[in-house]
């Protein structure tokens, strides 16, 4: 080995005063402090609060904050395509649409984080939840109402909580993402009934065999520049995400709680199993049995 004077750890551009070569990134005091301001990353990094000595509970805890925060981002994404439809703005509300699938593509890998999750680590820390669940996250009620799966019970739980119920009534009443998409059919003169195209909001969007045939209508010119096909199939890459992340929903709590009643007062793995049957704009899936 030849000798050198040189400290194993320094990189041999390494000026000694600001850890910095040709190229190489600022390693000046304090520099970190803009990173973790603009992240907020001191106070996210305290979030993370176990209330049980089992290890596994602060992967759940990640998990759980992590699809918090894509929540938000396919909510955000949603809306603005939503509004982009009401302004006919197809192109826009597709690219839209598109961002929100890779949020949606990480929402199902998110699931992956709990596979390790054994039933008796779920149950060292299962008690701690107390009455928490994943159904009451406002984030996923907000993406729920943005999908046509309206419920004014839903917003029950949020009283006295003003700064997350006031948004949620407004999303209530306000045109869902599907709404907005047949609202734009019928101005573009395709058969949508008059009944979807203005309703009351506020309830949950029921399929209509008029509405399949509007589809059916849009289907039969599958040219690339036909905007509406695109948008149609735009839709479905959304509907079909939404599915599979509701599966992965009901394979990991199979995984680790089995049968057992959910903590948030529902049947658990019966309810998942019907809410990952229901179809997601139900007349772009019934329609491809009838072309």
């Amino acid at each position: 080995m030849v000798a050198t004077s040189q400290e194993p750890w320094r990189s041999p551009t390494d000026t000694g005063q600001s850890g910095r070569g040709d190229g190489d990134p600022s390693l000046a005091a304090g520099q970190a402090v803009g990173y973790m301001r603009y992240g907020g990353i001191d106070t996210l990094l305290t979030l993370q609060r176990p209330l049980s000595s089992e290890p596994e509970e602060y992967s759940f805890l990640v998990t759980t904050q992590v699809m918090e925060l894509l929540f938000a981002l396919v909510r955000q994404r949603w809306e603005r395509a939503r509004d982009e439809l009401e302004a006919d703005s197809v192109t826009r509300a597709c690219a839209e649409l598109r961002r929100a699938h890779h949020a949606q593509d990480v929402l199902v890998q998110s699931w992956q984080l709990l596979e390790t999750l054994t039933p008796t680590e779920f149950a060292r820390f299962r008690e701690e939840l107390g009455a928490a669940s994943g159904f009451h996250s406002p984030n996923y009620r907000h993406l729920e109402f943005l999908l046509g799966n309206k419920s004014a019970a839903m917003v029950r739980p949020y009283d006295g909580m003003p700064e997350i119920s006031a948004p949620l009534e407004q999303a209530l009443i306000q045109p869902g993402l599907y709404d907005a998409a047949l609202r734009l059919l019928r101005r573009a003169g395709l058969p949508v009934p008059a009944e979807r195209a203005e309703r009351d909001w506020s309830q949950p969007y029921t399929p209509h065999t008029e509405v399949e045939r509007a589809w059916a209508e849009v289907y039969a010119d599958d040219r690339p520049e036909n905007e509406l096909f695109t948008l149609a199939e735009t839709l479905v890459d959304t509907a079909e995400r939404v599915t599979r992340w509701r599966h992965r929903h009901l394979m990991a709590v199979k995984r680790s709680l089995g049968a057992k009643p959910g903590t948030g007062g529902s049947a658990g793995l019966e309810w998942l199993a019907r809410n990952a049957q229901q179809d997601v704009f139900p007349e772009l899936w019934s329609l491809r049995g009838n072309i």
